[in-house]
């Protein structure tokens, strides 16, 4: 189900549609820049939204669905050593070679079953997004939760998220604080490869 077409308010910005991610490049798979989620999740997701607009936040979506040639790329990509255009603002202090083993990339993806998404919280009245204390998608300590040296304000806005995803049927993945699993899967065992079109 498109979430931009279910969830009334909901911002939009697919990464692996263009290049402003850790590959540095559009990724296979993302034709267009949409986000998909199983009925179940999409549902789940839509009382998020609903419930955050009454505190004045909504979500921001950064990828849903996601098809299992694109973590083949992912595979693929970190396996290139050489190959590290984006590191400065992605992993500026992680060894691209560590990147499987902290957990950061993965040859299947909880993405690919439809019931995952990596999601930030917005000011509903300025769309701008509120301070987690690190950016989307940087691989490193301050990302996952429960990190140190944030800011009051930072663990805060972290906190929000984390518990309305919880309270709505998500699980969190500890080293990401903007990766949310619903817990009662559709497809828990089917990593689909149809491509976001």
């Amino acid at each position: 189900m498109s979430l931009e077409e279910f969830i009334p308010g909901l911002e939009m910005d697919i990464r692996y549609y263009g290049s402003h991610n850790f590959t540095g490049r559009p990724v296979v798979g993302y034709n267009k820049p949409i986000a998909f989620l199983a009925i179940k999740a999409a549902e789940a997701l839509q009382k998020v939204q609903l419930a955050l607009s009454e505190q004045g936040l909504g979500l921001k979506v950064f990828d849903a669905y996601r098809p299992q040639m694109a973590v083949d790329y992912f595979e693929q990509w970190a396996k290139d050593i050489d190959d590290t255009v984006a590191k400065q603002e992605f992993y500026p202090d992680v060894d691209k070679r560590d990147l499987f083993k902290l957990n950061y990339i993965a040859a299947k993806s909880g993405h690919s079953r439809g019931s995952t998404l990596d999601v930030t919280l917005v000011d509903l009245a300025t769309k701008k997004e509120l301070d987690m204390g690190s950016a989307f998608d940087l691989f490193g300590t301050q990302s996952h939760h429960g990190a140190t040296g944030l800011t009051a304000q930072q663990e805060k806005n972290r906190n929000i998220l984390k518990n309305i995803m919880l309270q709505y049927g998500f699980k969190l993945y500890p080293e990401e604080w903007w990766h949310y699993t619903l817990l009662d899967e559709t497809y828990p065992d089917t990593y689909f490869n149809f491509e976001v079109e």
